[in-house]
């Protein structure tokens, strides 16, 4: 099942197009275990994680949407703008968190994060983001 590095490094253009084109590739190299794949099939691992919001409907007229997965929270003049304002939000978070994954991805708090930040950074769209914020 694991494919040696060095047979890898031999052959990487096959490697890359198998991964990409029939299953996602494992790879060992001395004590490390790798994962080539392609970011749709990463995606549809994903599918679950979903991300949900608290609606607060403020004395203005406004909406604030809570984030439940990670710590954030926006405001619009209607529910649409509020989510597509969270979702910049989110992308903004989760390019933050992966430019610093070394340190965010080992904070007990914040280890329940990362499939939603890859998935945020895989969607990569805040309108697609915003579609995805359920309320």
């Amino acid at each position: 099942m694991f494919l040696n590095a060095t047979d890898v490094r031999k052959d990487l253009s096959k490697v890359i197009d198998n991964a990409v084109r029939e299953k996602p590739q494992f790879i060992k190299r001395t004590r490390d275990h790798l994962l080539l794949s392609d970011l749709n099939f990463i995606n549809q691992i994903l599918e679950p994680y979903h991300f949900t919001a608290k609606k607060f409907p403020e004395e203005d007229g406004s909406v604030t949407l809570e984030l439940n997965e990670i710590d954030l929270a926006e405001n619009g003049r209607t529910e649409s703008e509020a989510k597509q304002n969270l979702a910049a939000s989110i992308l903004d978070y989760a390019k933050d968190f992966y430019d610093d994954f070394n340190y965010w991805s080992t904070a007990p708090n914040r280890k329940a994060q990362i499939p939603y930040v890859f998935r945020a950074l895989i969607l990569n769209n805040v309108e697609k983001i915003g579609d995805s914020i359920t309320c």
